[in-house]
C-alpha cells in the first residue's frame, strides 16, 4: 500500500506503484488533461515518473510555475528539432525556459535572420502534430559522451565533461531528435499548440566573452491561442509604455554615451523625482524616522568590517586617497551604523529608526544596464531601525504598514515572499535562526500570506521582498525588509539596558522605492507617462486660440502659480488643434483653453483627461486641482 498526500493533505491509497499522470486521474480527467508534471518530495518529475513509497506529490498544470517551466522547456526542444531538421549541420549549446518563454543557443556559421524564424516555426507546428513521445533515458557519463560524440555535438560533449566521472546522465529522446536533459518534460509534443518565436540574438557560449558568439533563439508558448495573443498584445502596450522611450518623450531624463548606466535628469525628470522625495519625507516623519546624510567614499576598513570588501566587492568602485584604499558606497548601511554609534544609547532610545535617501554606486556590466530599471548610480530609498529583540514584531508591522500605504497610494498590488540564508553568508546558526523567526512571526501576526524564496537572503540577514503588480500585470521586486544582528555585532553596537547592562541592538534594513529612479521608471510604464495630477511634472497648461488672449493667458497661469499649482503657458502662433494634440501627446492632466470669449467671461474653457468639459470658472478649476494635489490623486 502506497501513500500519496496531495497538496490540499488529502491522503490517497495506491495497491501498488502508480505514475504521477495515474495520480492525476484519481483526482479527475480534467486535471489529468492539463496537468504538465509533478512535484514528487519537492522535486520536479514528469508524469510518467514512478511513485513507488509513501510520498507528497503536487500535480502542476501550467498556471503552476513548474508547469510553465516543463512546457516551455519541451517547446524550446521542439524548436530545436525543427532547427536540426531545417539546418542539421548546427551545433546545439543548451535550450532552458525562462520567464514568458524559452530560448535555445546554436552556434551555426550563418546567424538565423527573421525569415528563418518563419520557416522554424512552420517545421514546429510540423512537430507538435506529429505527437511526438518525449521519452527520458539515462547513459554512464562516458557513453554519454560517446552519443554526443557520434552526434557531433561538442557542446554537449563540454558540459557532459564537466560532471564527475561516476555522474549517470540523463536523455530526452523525441523523434529523431535526442538532447542532454534533466527535465522534466511533458509527455509529448502535442499540447504546444501556440507558440512564437520572437527574436534572434548574440550570446557567448556560457555567457563568458571569452567564448564563440552563439546564436541565441528567443520563443514563448501557450497551450491555448488566445491565451498567446493575449501575452502578444501585453508586449506591444508594454512597448509603448517603455519608459525609455516616453523618459525621452516627456523630457524627464537622458541616458547618454558619456555616462553608461548614469542617468541624467532633466528638469522635469527632476520635479517628479523631487515631489516624490518630498512625499517619502513627509510620511517618514510621521512615522517617527529621523533623516540622515552620510558620505558616498569611505575608506577600505569601513569596507572591511561590513562585511562587502569580502562578500560585494566586485560590484564597488574604488579608489586611492592619500595611498589609502577607499570605496564608493554600493550601500548606505555602513554609514548608518557609523551615526548610531556617535552617541551612547539607553533602551529608552530604542527603536531608533534613521532614514536615508543616499546616493548608491555599484558596478553592473554593461549587457545588464537597462534604462532606469538596472543602472549604475541610484538613490536608494534606505532607513535602519535599531531596537531591542522585543520589538522585533512590532517594528516589522510598522515597516509592513509604511510599505502597503505606498504602494496602495500608487494603485499596485503585491505579494511578499521570505528570501532565506544564502550560501555566501556571514554569521551564526543562531543568529539567522533567530532572525528568520522573528520576520515570520511578524508575518504571521499581520495575517500576510508569503512564499519562502530558499537561500536567496542577503549576506547579513533573511530578508522579506515586495513584489508589486503594474497595470500591465507586470511584477518587480521594489521594497524590502532586511533583519540584521551581524551588523551590530562587527561594528560593535550596543545600548544600555534597564538593568545597566550593555546589549546588542538588531537592526532592520528597509527600503520603499527601493531605487528612486527604478521606482520612476516603474511609474511612467505603469501610468503609460499619464502620472496623477499631485505627480505630474506639469500639472495645468494654459493655451491661447490667439494672441488677443496672451495677456488674459498670463494672468490664469499667474494665479495657478500662486495656488501652488505647476504650469505651463503655450501662447505660440499655432492652431489651437496642435495645441491641444501637443499638450495631450505631454500628458498633461488640465489644459486649459482660452480665447476672447473666455477673456470676456472670466472663465476658461476646461480639457482633463477624461475629455471636454467646456467652460469653467478659473477658481472652481484651482480648487479641484488643489484637492486633487492635497490627496494625491
Amino acid at each position: 500500500m502506497i501513500k500519496v498526500t496531495l497538496k490540499d493533505g488529502v491522503v490517497k491509497e495506491f495497491d501498488a506503484s502508480v505514475s504521477v499522470l495515474e495520480i492525476a486521474e484519481s483526482i479527475s480527467a480534467g486535471l489529468a488533461r492539463n496537468a504538465c508534471v509533478g512535484i514528487v518530495d519537492g522535486e520536479a518529475q514528469d508524469l510518467r515518473y514512478v511513485v513507488d513509497k509513501d510520498s507528497k506529490v503536487e500535480i502542476c498544470t501550467f498556471d503552476d510555475e513548474e508547469g510553465k517551466r516543463a512546457f516551455r522547456h519541451t517547446a524550446s526542444h521542439i524548436m530545436a528539432q525543427a532547427v536540426k531538421r531545417l539546418f542539421p549541420e548546427t551545433k546545439l549549446a543548451i535550450g532552458p525556459s525562462i520567464a514568458d518563454g524559452f530560448y535555445y543557443d546554436f552556434d551555426r556559421e550563418t546567424p538565423f535572420t527573421e525569415d528563418d524564424l518563419t520557416h522554424i516555426e512552420e517545421e514546429m507546428k510540423k512537430i507538435v502534430k506529429e505527437d511526438l513521445k518525449l521519452e527520458r533515458f539515462e547513459l554512464p557519463r562516458a557513453d554519454a559522451i560517446k552519443l554526443m560524440e557520434e552526434k557531433g555535438e561538442p557542446y554537449k560533449v563540454e558540459l557532459i565533461n564537466d560532471l564527475p566521472e561516476d555522474s549517470i546522465i540523463s536523455f530526452y529522446k523525441q523523434g529523431e531528435y535526442t538532447d542532454l536533459c534533466a527535465g522534466p518534460h511533458l509527455m509529448s509534443t502535442k499540447p504546444v499548440k501556440a507558440f512564437k518565436l520572437m527574436s534572434v540574438a548574440g550570446a557567448y557560449w556560457r555567457g563568458n566573452e571569452k567564448n564563440k558568439m552563439l546564436s541565441r533563439i528567443y520563443g514563448t508558448a501557450y497551450p491555448k491561442a488566445s491565451e498567446l495573443e493575449a501575452y502578444l498584445n501585453l508586449l506591444e502596450e508594454a512597448k509603448k509604455r517603455d519608459h525609455r522611450k516616453l523618459g525621452k518623450e516627456l523630457k524627464l531624463f537622458a541616458l547618454l554615451e558619456e555616462g553608461p548606466g548614469f542617468p541624467f535628469f532633466l528638469p522635469k525628470g527632476m520635479v517628479l523625482k523631487n515631489t516624490l522625495m518630498e512625499y517619502w519625507r513627509e510620511i517618514h516623519r510621521k512615522a517617527g524616522y529621523v533623516e540622515i546624510s552620510t558620505p558616498i567614499i569611505l575608506s577600505r576598513k569601513l569596507w572591511e568590517n561590513s562585511g562587502h570588501w569580502d562578500h560585494y566587492k566586485d560590484n564597488m568602485y574604488t579608489t586611492v586617497i592619500d595611498d589609502e584604499d577607499y570605496a564608493v558606497k554600493p550601500m548606505n548601511c555602513p554609514g548608518g551604523m557609523l551615526v548610531y554609534k556617535q552617541d551612547l544609547h539607553s533602551y529608552r532610545d530604542l527603536p531608533m529608526r534613521v532614514a536615508e535617501i543616499g546616493l548608491v554606486h555599484r558596478h553592473e556590466k554593461s549587457g545588464a544596464l537597462h534604462g532606469l530599471m538596472r543602472v549604475r548610480c541610484f538613490n536608494q530609498d534606505d532607513a535602519h531601525i535599531f531596537m531591542t529583540e522585543e520589538q522585533i514584531p512590532e517594528e516589522i508591522s510598522g515597516v509592513i504598514s509604511l510599505i502597503d500605504q505606498v504602494y496602495k497610494l500608487f494603485g499596485f498590488k503585491y505579494h511578499i515572499e521570505l528570501s532565506t540564508r544564502p550560501e555566501d553568508s556571514m554569521g551564526s546558526d543562531e543568529a539567522w535562526e533567530t532572525a528568520t523567526n522573528g520576520l515570520i512571526s511578524a508575518l504571521k501576526a499581520n495575517n500576510i500570506d508569503y512564499v519562502v524564496n530558499e537561500g536567496d537572503g542577503a549576506f547579513y540577514g533573511p530578508k522579506i521582498d515586495f513584489h508589486l503588480e503594474d497595470s500591465l500585470g507586470r511584477t518587480w521586486q521594489c521594497g524590502t525588509i532586511q533583519l540584521d544582528m551581524q551588523m551590530p555585532e562587527r561594528f560593535d553596537l550596543t545600548y544600555t539596558d534597564k538593568d545597566g547592562v550593555k546589549k546588542r541592538p538588531v537592526m532592520i534594513h528597509r527600503v520603499c522605492f527601493g531605487s528612486i529612479e527604478r521606482f520612476i521608471g516603474i511609474l511612467i510604464e505603469h501610468y503609460a507617462g499619464a502620472f496623477p495630477t499631485w505627480l505630474s511634472p506639469v500639472q495645468a497648461k494654459v493655451l491661447t486660440i490667439s494672441e488677443k488672449s496672451d495677456s488674459y493667458a498670463e494672468g490664469v497661469a499667474k494665479k495657478l502659480e500662486e495656488a501652488g499649482i505647476r504650469v505651463e503657458t503655450d501662447l505660440r502662433a499655432e492652431k489651437i488643434g496642435f495645441k491641444i494634440r501637443e499638450a495631450r501627446s505631454e500628458r498633461v492632466p488640465y489644459i486649459l483653453v482660452v480665447g476672447e470669449k473666455d477673456a470676456e467671461a472670466n472663465m476658461v474653457s476646461l480639457r482633463t483627461r477624461e475629455g471636454e468639459e467646456g467652460q469653467k470658472a478659473l477658481d472652481e478649476v484651482i480648487e479641484r486641482m488643489k484637492k486633487e494635489i492635497k490627496d494625491r490623486v
